[in-house]
C-alpha cells in the first residue's frame, strides 16, 4: 500500500512505466534487428538510425576509398541502409568525415571532437593466430593503421599491442594481417 498521496501514485506509476517502456523497446530492438552492422562513422544509435536513414546513399558517394556498402535487400529493415566491412574495404579514418557530413537526414552526425575518442568498433587480438607470439617478425597490422602508434604499436618483443584510448576500430589491421584467418576481429556497439 503507498503511504503517500497523489505525487507517491505518480511517482510509483510513472518508474513502473519507465521499466515497461524500456522493456518493450529492448524487446522490439531484439526483433526488428536481427542482425549488426557496422554502420559508418556518426551513425545514430541503431533504432534511431534505421528510422533516419532514408537510403540515399550519399554516404556512399561521398566515401574517398569506398569503403560503404549497402545492406542486401532481404536484410529487413536494414535493406539498403549503409554499412562497412573491414574484410572487402576497411574505412580509412578520413579527417574530415565525408561521409558523415554527406548524409541529409542526420542518420550520420559527425562528433564534435572528431575521431578523438570515436570508436566505429572494438579491436581484439587473438595472439593465437598471429604469428609475431610465435616468433616470426611481422609488423604488417601496425605499419596499416592510420592512427599510428597511438592506436596499435609494436612491443619490444616484436608483438602488436592495441591501445584501446586511441584506435578508432577502422579495421585497416583487420584486412592487412598476413595470417588466415585475420589475428585481429572487429565487434560493434549492440545499438
Amino acid at each position: 500500500m503507498i503511504d503517500g498521496g497523489p505525487s507517491d501514485r505518480r511517482s510509483l506509476f510513472r518508474s513502473a512505466f519507465q521499466k515497461w517502456a524500456g522493456n518493450m523497446m529492448e524487446r522490439t530492438e531484439q526483433r526488428m534487428v536481427a542482425r549488426r552492422y557496422q554502420r559508418p562513422p556518426g551513425a545514430l544509435p541503431e533504432i534511431g538510425f534505421l528510422a533516419a536513414c532514408t537510403r540515399c546513399g550519399a554516404c556512399a558517394e561521398a566515401c574517398p576509398p569506398h569503403a560503404i556498402m549497402t545492406v542486401r535487400s532481404d536484410g529487413g529493415l536494414a535493406a539498403g541502409t549503409p554499412h562497412l566491412d573491414a574484410a572487402v574495404q576497411p574505412c580509412t579514418v578520413c579527417p574530415d568525415m565525408p561521409c558523415a557530413a554527406a548524409c541529409p537526414t542526420g542518420a550520420l552526425l559527425p562528433p564534435l571532437a572528431g575521431w578523438a575518442g570515436y570508436r566505429l568498433a572494438e579491436l581484439t587480438l587473438h595472439p593465437e593466430r598471429c604469428i609475431a607470439f610465435h616468433g616470426t617478425a611481422c609488423g604488417v597490422c601496425a605499419g596499416a593503421c592510420p592512427v599510428g602508434e597511438t592506436a596499435l604499436a609494436i612491443d619490444d618483443a616484436g608483438r602488436p599491442v592495441i591501445r584501446r584510448e586511441g584506435c578508432v576500430g577502422c579495421g585497416l589491421c583487420v584486412r592487412a594481417c598476413v595470417t588466415t584467418p585475420s589475428s585481429f576481429a572487429l565487434t560493434f556497439a549492440e545499438g
